[in-house]
């Protein structure tokens, strides 16, 4: 398709692509309402779009591998840098353990369920198992979103899902391989040493890049917040492809990287995390059509039992187990445990890692994306509606707890509610006018003022001064009314409203 692509096939790529756009960003707020994650609904349009729908024409295993890591570094950027430190400090270590130790229990159980029940060799078996191993945060925060459920837990899951990619696709290569070259392979304690040290280096130059090149940029930084994110981004892509050239883990240190910048104390944070925040939908919406594409639902019926075999044994036994030995040590109660093991939810990258057998040159074991592909959404649309009503009957859920909310993040519309930023430019005649003189609306209120870089609660009589920034909270009813009055003052002063003449001669209503 790509390969394909001229001037005369523009046009119609673009119009679908639009419409595919607009349909999936339209399908969040029916995700929202059915509680099953989207990537279900993508994945769906892209079997819509396929060669058994409406004959889209996409079998390049290769190609999918190549855009779903490309996708894979935009997620993970979003999350590092929209994952605040204070909420997963306390989560770090646990889910380090889960990430490594976790993902070799999983693999291990997972793998002897496919030797001993589907008859496969151990090889193939253990390749099945690393393939299944990671887990998918979107897919559990898509949930998640109206169950508030404590940081300890909500963090965890955040940073498993952000640390266990990297030690997941070293396994599969790994595995692959083997299975590609039968007998003739290193031996296994050379590559625990070698995934040892892939992460080990991958995590050093993920931390020293995303430190060395946040602490650049705050010196740096384009007054520009948009060419701002673009650095940002660039960063992070810069730590990926840095660590997969010197054959490290490209994906902890895209990861790592996207986390120390997000916690750093850089200009234009908010609009960098909203722009990150919008490539990772784009990401996420784009590989799972993608990958939608890809499959052939003829190629499903003979896997559907071995897909439900292996997946009733990942969910209640391998998760488990897995959970149960990485996290006992830390104390976590056994209903925590029992949370985070059905809140493992399988999404994009078991279905990505799916097709690395076909690119390492195994077609013998293309049917593998299949199992996956069917697995993924089997147990995604069983575990996904019911994580609301197995944290209430766990009793996990917090009913009330404090958000650290981001203004452009904030769904400000769903509270009939916008925030106004007024600043006091050198010729405004709002400088010498108190808060309770401008005379705005009951439903509307001057919550921050900010001055000289220092804070001010700002009170009735408080004083505007030149340099001022104001922060006004409004309902949206009054919004434009709002913006109405605090312009005509900055015109006329506080007598605004008392004459029916401004000063630059425009007629004006008293108010």
């Amino acid at each position: 398709m790509v390969a394909g692509l001229t001037v005369s096939t523009l046009t119609p790529t673009l119009l679908v692509g639009a419409l595919v756009l607009l349909v999936a960003v339209a399908a969040v707020r029916l995700s929202t309402r059915s509680g099953l994650p989207s990537l279900l609904l993508y994945l769906a349009l892209g079997l819509l779009l396929g060669t058994r729908g409406l004959g889209i024409q996409f079998d390049s295993a290769p190609l999918a591998q190549a855009l779903g890591y490309a996708a894979l570094v935009l997620i993970l950027a979003e999350g590092g840098l929209t994952t605040r430190w204070s909420q997963i400090r306390r989560s770090v270590a646990p889910a380090l353990v889960l990430s490594t130790v976790g993902v070799l229990v999983s693999v291990a159980v997972v793998g002897l369920a496919a030797h001993l029940v589907l008859g496969l060799d151990a090889t193939t078996s253990l390749l099945i198992g690393a393939i299944l191993s990671s887990t998918d945060a979107a897919a559990v925060f898509s949930v998640l979103r109206r169950v508030p459920i404590p940081h300890r837990l909500s963090g965890l899951l955040e940073a498993e899902s952000g640390f266990n990619d990297a030690p997941v696709v070293i396994l599969v290569t790994v595995f692959a391989e083997a299975a590609a070259h039968a007998g003739n392979h290193t031996g296994w304690p050379m590559l625990a040493v070698m995934a040892v040290v892939e992460l080990a280096g991958g995590a050093a130059i993920g931390l020293a890049i995303g430190w060395v090149g946040g602490h650049l940029a705050t010196r740096t930084a384009p007054g520009s917040s948009a060419l701002f994110g673009l650095a940002m981004l660039a960063l992070i892509v810069l730590a990926y492809a840095t660590a997969a050239a010197a054959h490290a883990s490209g994906f902890i240190a895209c990861y790592l990287a996207a986390l120390v910048l997000g916690n750093l104390e850089l200009p234009h944070t908010t609009a960098t995390q909203s722009f990150a925040a919008s490539l990772g939908w784009l990401a996420h919406i784009g590989l799972f059509v993608m990958l939608g594409l890809l499959a052939d639902p003829a190629d499903f019926g003979p896997q559907v039992v071995p897909a439900v075999v292996l997946g009733a044994v990942l969910l209640l036994v391998a998760r488990p187990l897995a959970v149960a030995v990485s996290l006992t040590p830390f104390r976590f109660r056994w209903r925590d445990q029992a949370f985070l093991s059905w809140a493992g939810l399988r999404g994009a990258v078991p279905v990505v890692l799916a097709t690395v057998p076909i690119t390492v040159g195994i077609p013998r074991l293309a049917w593998i994306f299949d199992l996956v592909f069917v697995l993924v959404v089997v147990f995604t649309a069983l575990q996904a509606p019911v994580l609301p009503w197995v944290a209430g009957r766990l009793g996990v859920r917090e009913e009330s707890r404090a958000l650290d909310l981001r203004v452009e993040a904030t769904p400000l519309d769903d509270l009939h509610a916008g925030l106004l930023q007024v600043h006091v430019g050198p010729a405004s005649r709002l400088a010498g006018v108190t808060v309770d003189e401008l005379r705005l609306p009951p439903e509307a209120h001057v919550v921050l003022l900010v001055r000289q870089h220092t804070t001010v609660m700002p009170e009735p009589r408080t004083l505007i001064r030149h340099g001022d920034d104001l922060l006004i909270v409004t309902t949206a009813a009054v919004r434009n009314m709002v913006e109405r009055r605090v312009r005509a003052v900055s015109l006329d002063g506080r007598l605004a409203g008392w004459s029916t003449e401004g000063r630059d001669g425009v007629r004006r209503d008293r108010e």
